[in-house]
């Protein structure tokens, strides 16, 4: 369902286009700052499942608003597979 997908992060605004979801290349996005968008330009999103990021990461940062405040590994980082 909609609630295992990625959510457009930042900019703020961005939603995915209701037609079509996330993509592995390309990912129509809508909302005001879409249209301020060129070629190229970062956006970041919140991942629906760790999984998504500890199998490509060995280490997770802990962020409390615009603060690092800690950092954990990752069951990759730990030397672990899972598949």
């Amino acid at each position: 369902g909609r609630d295992r997908l990625p959510r457009p992060w930042l900019p703020a605004g961005l939603r995915l286009d209701g037609r079509e979801g996330a993509g592995e290349v390309q990912t129509p996005l809508v909302g005001p700052p879409a249209d301020d968008l060129l070629v190229g330009d970062k956006v970041w999103f919140r991942h629906a499942k760790a999984g998504e990021l500890c199998e490509r990461f060995a280490a997770l940062h802990l962020v409390d608003g615009d603060r690092v405040v800690g950092t954990v590994p990752t069951y990759r980082g730990e030397g672990q597979a899972f598949g």
